[in-house]
């Protein structure tokens, strides 16, 4: 389907220039630094191509080179979304607020509980602009659906005036693959932050050596 089939609400610039950039998924807003699409693969097709491509790797941080070997992005396209990049790290590089761009952000800023013997369940509370806002333990314990509760989740959310929430946890066996709680603690959390207008952004597994995406490995 071309962006132009789809109805105007759901187009990303026009989306953008309604609700603001803020209400943009991270393949809309990586859309209108695209412009366009390529043969048979339109825009948004191709964002969520690249943010697949790129599930290991920051995307903030990727080269030239590794843009350009994405099938389909030209030359025009990379240098603009490096220069976005760059752009956002100068003009933020002086501010205090920690930013969380990526799992490996997550993964580096849970130093103190990666290698620990117990699971701790813990949520980043974020603006718009990726800005930690505060990280909250919720849990300390085996991650059980029926123990995480929403409103301990999106409380302090509501009262950090939190855009947007990140969970985290890690496995103490080392292993990142996410069990059936893990999965199901984060479906019900997305569904209980789509009422109160608050995005579940990602959901990420740490441990010691390696880190795992819910979202970059499309169970989010």
């Amino acid at each position: 389907m071309k962006i132009k089939d789809l109805p105007r609400v759901d187009r990303p610039r026009e989306k953008l220039e309604k609700y603001g950039p803020d209400k943009l998924s991270n393949a809309e807003l990586l859309a209108v630094l695209l412009g366009n699409g390529t043969k048979g693969v339109n825009v948004l097709e191709l964002a969520h191509k690249i943010l697949r491509k790129f599930s290991g790797v920051s995307l903030a941080s990727a080269s030239f080179k590794e843009l350009k070997n994405v099938l389909g992005l030209g030359s025009t396209k990379v240098c603009t979304v490096l220069a976005c990049f760059e752009l956002s790290k100068r003009l933020l590089k002086d501010k205090k607020a920690e930013l969380i761009l990526s799992p490996k952000d997550v993964w580096e800023n849970l130093k103190d509980i990666r290698d620990n013997k117990k699971e701790h369940f813990i949520v980043f509370y974020l603006d718009a602009r990726n800005q930690k806002i505060q990280r909250e333990i919720i849990s300390v314990g085996i991650l059980n659906a029926n123990l995480i509760h929403p409103r301990e989740v999106f409380e302090p959310a509501i009262c950090h005036s939190a855009a947007q929430i990140l969970l985290a946890h890690n496995h103490p066996s080392g292993e990142t693959q996410p069990s059936d709680d893990d999965i199901a603690v984060t479906k019900r959390l997305t569904e209980a932050g789509k009422i109160l207008g608050i995005e579940v952004s990602d959901h990420v597994i740490v441990s010691q050596n390696s880190y795992l995406s819910l979202k970059c490995e499309g169970l989010l």
